[in-house]
């Protein structure tokens, strides 16, 4: 049964009413030559939304911020945030506003938000601004790992401005809708500690319990309950992260929500030939967000964020301390399971498989693949093709034959089920030198290149004849790559 849709925009003020100390009111720039780039109508219908109407001339007013729905007050959002382990006391939405929250077919409260709407009074002497390719990076990669099934903010539109916005060159202009479960974020709670007011930092821990913990609106100790709760969601979602071979590239505290969701797609990609090491963002030069290292900024990230709630933990703060430690010592060996989980679906080894060999089998695997440098994502979809018996893809990519002939008996001694594998290994993901090419003929003006990509990896594991290229490792002459914030 479809959603029902309405050709109205009915928003709240569920933050801005309950946190006004965090909330600035503000109107996004006027752009009276903006142009719908893309939209997606799925998620509008999901929504609750007419896409016709987002596609009519009052529709992308309203997706660019310049017709604001009756009741509601866009606001910018405050935040501080570790960028790069070095603390910022005030960071904030400098080029994004919060127009308010939808109420979807589903029930479900959601935040509709835009980025690159112009500048805010935490705009740190950017301009506000945005250009289409790296909101229409957004838009693909976080529509890619929603088919992934990762949690993640989602895309609703990519407007272009109309304007030019000056980085290393001009470029056009662009703006991007986003939808989220809510834009909380470890770096609210630490703009809030840092206020020292703690009636503040209860009604933030109320209002975070209430958009996405509602089951500990009784708990005993509600901040650490919430804090609890923020670990496990953070510590599935890094090992969904490691296993489709995402690299976030800016895990700053800022960027790390809540909710437990994928947000601020910047220097993003995913691997192509597997290595730990593998840095991607032109800004991240020592490395500290490298593949990797993933798990580990996770972990430094949630302490900073108990730091926040330790006076709400308990009146003793070595109790509050300790109480912390605890909980935040659970991140690991529930990342452990979660990261071991997927990799057996990936291996194709069920509960049935002998749980010491199994962990052998992932144990062995890992190196071998970082030492030839195998590209991650077609490695594991090949494999299936050894599970039926048919002939190898991917042995030849191994330098050491004799190892992986070694790992590859004690794999296939334990019965892989390779139609479990093939629901768990993807064919298709949003491949670097495939994003760079859509994204530049997008800048050109010509879209076809991002529609057929996102047609590939929207519908990621089902293979389709005339999608081979889409499937392919990038070319030797791609060369290194190096991805960019586009702030």
């Amino acid at each position: 049964m479809s959603a029902a849709v309405s050709s109205t925009v009915a928003l709240g003020g569920d933050f801005a009413g309950a946190l006004p100390e965090l909330a600035v009111p503000w109107r996004a720039e006027q752009f009276p030559d903006a142009r719908l780039l893309v939209l997606n109508e799925a998620l509008a219908i999901e929504l609750g939304l007419d896409p016709s109407f987002l596609r009519s001339a009052d529709g992308v007013r309203i997706l660019t911020g310049d017709l604001v729905p009756e009741g509601a007050t866009p606001v910018a959002q405050a935040y501080a945030g570790h960028q790069f382990g070095g603390y910022s006391p005030r960071l904030g939405d400098g080029r994004a506003l919060l127009l308010g929250e939808l109420r979807g077919a589903d029930g479900r409260l959601r935040d509709l938000h835009l980025k690159g709407s112009g500048m805010t009074p935490f705009a740190r002497a950017g301009d506000g601004l945005a250009a289409v390719g790296p909101m229409l990076r957004e838009y693909l990669v976080s529509e890619a790992m929603h088919a992934l099934g990762v949690p993640t903010t989602r895309s609703l539109a990519v407007v272009a401005t109309g304007r030019a916005v000056r980085r290393e060159t001009m470029l056009p202009g662009a703006l991007l809708a986003r939808i989220a479960s809510s834009h909380l974020r470890v770096g609210s709670f630490q703009y809030v500690a840092a206020s020292r007011d703690l009636d503040l930092l209860r009604r933030l821990v109320d209002h975070a319990i209430r958009r996405h913990h509602p089951h500990l609106a009784d708990a005993e100790n509600p901040a650490l309950a919430l804090f609890e709760a923020v670990v496990a969601a953070q510590a599935s979602l890094v090992a969904r992260w490691m296993l489709v071979g995402f690299v976030h590239g800016v895990m700053n505290t800022d960027n790390m929500t809540i909710s437990g969701e994928t947000i601020d797609y910047g220097p993003c990609a995913f691997l192509d030939a597997f290595d730990p090491a593998t840095v991607y963002s032109s800004i991240d030069a020592g490395g500290r967000y490298a593949y990797g290292n993933q798990p580990l900024v996770a972990e430094w990230n949630l302490a900073r964020f108990a730091e926040t709630l330790l006076p709400l933990m308990h009146e003793d703060p070595d109790e509050a301390i300790a109480l912390a430690q605890e909980a935040l010592g659970r991140f690991r060996p529930t990342y452990e399971t979660a990261w071991t989980a997927g990799m057996l679906r990936k291996l194709g080894l069920g509960d049935g498989a002998d749980a010491g060999e199994a962990s052998a089998v992932i144990a062995e695997l890992i190196p071998l693949m970082r030492d030839s440098r195998v590209d991650w994502t077609s490695f594991f979809r090949g494999l299936a093709t050894v599970a039926r018996g048919g002939a190898d893809p991917v042995r030849g990519r191994f330098i050491d034959l004799a190892g992986f002939d070694a790992w590859a008996r004690r794999w296939t001694a334990l019965g892989p089920d390779a139609d479990a594998m093939d629901a768990a290994n993807p064919v298709y993901i949003p491949r670097n030198h495939l994003v760079e090419e859509a994204l530049a003929s997008a800048t050109a003006g010509d879209l076809g290149p991002l529609e057929r990509l996102l047609g590939a990896v929207t519908a990621p594991y089902v293979p389709r004849p005339g999608l081979e290229r889409y499937a392919e490792p990038a070319p030797e002459d791609f060369g290194a790559y190096r991805t960019f914030c586009g702030t």
